[in-house]
């Protein structure tokens, strides 16, 4: 659990960057074109949550959110996600999956009173799942 229960009922400040990269895959199992090798254009959205602000006034640096986004995805840029871990095996590729996957690393390089709040994965703008437990 990431202690968002709490957050629900009290003053949340939330923000949220957006990061992309492009990458192939295919679907073990699926019956239709998604079956076959292809690639998207990859768009994760990540949204934090946190109930104070720093002594600047901003609830966690863009920078930094945009840097530990990048430092998750880029091992899958230009790559064939079914030759990566965790999705080398049998978990598939999916954005929904992908999006679980982004949210516990993420959760791991932030600090205790910075919570993901939620992971939006898109195979593009039009099609999107998000995870957000």
């Amino acid at each position: 659990m990431n202690g968002l229960n709490h957050l629900r009922s009290t003053v949340v400040y939330k923000i949220s960057a957006t990061v992309s990269f492009a990458a192939a895959h295919n679907l073990r199992g699926y019956e239709g074109a998604c079956e076959q090798l292809h690639g998207h254009n990859w768009l994760v959205k990540a949204t934090l949550a946190t109930e104070k602000l720093n002594t600047v006034g901003i609830a966690y640096d863009f920078k930094k959110l945009k840097q530990k986004l990048n430092d998750i995805i880029d091992r899958f840029d230009h790559q064939f996600l079914n030759q990566i871990p965790p999705f080398d095996q049998q978990l598939n590729p999916t954005s929904e999956n992908l999006a679980h996957y982004i949210f516990t690393e993420l959760a791991k390089k932030l600090p205790p009173h910075i919570q993901v709040f939620s992971i939006e994965v898109g195979e593009s703008h039009k099609y999107t799942a998000t995870y957000q437990p």
